[in-house]
């Protein structure tokens, strides 16, 4: 990026519109402390008219303008596919309008993170729930979870965090031994958080390739004619074989 101010000092705008609702926050970098000076929370299926105007609101509020942010953190998912949509397009124009560094977070880690426990579920409707979990030795796994994957996967024990109650059923009916850990829902200021520590290490997203974390296939995917036959690459015998992973 051309003519980016340094990091440290920078202000450090989040956006996530992933969930029932959504937030946008803003803060400051002082060294090694971060100071949060605004969110400002959205009302779920709403974003498309509210988002900018949320940001714009933070900024002005700071006295600054959008080419004075150091860096842009968005979560892009799991979550409401409209959402996830609104969210990394404004993100990325923003970035790229304004040359912007960008990283990219997945809601899950946000979760886990802001729980202080390594596994992480969220309510993914349909009887399953997007999943976070820790692996001995490797990278956390995430995946989409219904009743045939947990079952194919049933751990001793785990503690799992969670933040709304439908994860919260599915996982107590299907891993009666699974610790529950209750959380608030993950804001921007909790992105901001953890988002901060990989724009200070230079992490930057391409723009070009940047796409929603979805876990899921999209309604028209799974409800039109070209998938109204089974696929053979649904059947799962061990989903953390087979599941998307992150770090």
């Amino acid at each position: 990026m051309s003519d980016r101010p340094p990091l440290f000092g920078s202000l450090l705008l989040a956006i996530d519109t992933c969930g029932p609702s959504g937030s946008v926050a803003l803060a400051r970098l002082a060294g090694r402390d971060l100071e949060i000076l605004g969110q400002t929370e959205l009302v779920g299926r709403t974003y498309s008219a509210t988002l900018v105007a949320a940001v714009t609101g933070l900024l002005k509020s700071a006295g600054t303008h959008l080419r004075g942010l150091g860096g842009i953190i968005v979560v892009n998912g799991p979550g409401s596919f409209t959402g996830i949509r609104v969210g990394v397009s404004a993100a990325k124009g923003l970035a790229q309008g304004a040359e912007i560094p960008l990283v990219a977070l997945s809601r899950l880690e946000i979760l886990s993170r802001k729980s202080g426990v390594p596994s992480a579920a969220l309510d993914a409707h349909r009887g399953e729930v997007f999943l976070r979990l820790e692996r001995a030795g490797s990278a956390p796994a995430e995946l989409l979870a219904g009743p045939k994957e947990l079952t194919a996967f049933r751990p001793a024990s785990v503690r799992v965090a969670v933040c709304d109650e439908g994860a919260a059923a599915l996982l107590a009916s299907a891993w009666p031994k699974t610790q529950l850990v209750k959380t608030p829902p993950p804001l921007a200021a909790d992105a901001l958080r953890l988002g901060e520590a990989r724009l200070t290490a230079g992490a930057s997203a391409d723009l070009a390739l940047l796409d929603g974390h979805y876990l899921r296939r999209s309604d028209a995917e799974i409800f039109g004619p070209k998938f109204t036959e089974a696929d053979p690459s649904d059947a799962v015998a061990d989903p953390l074989a087979t599941g998307p992973q992150t770090a």
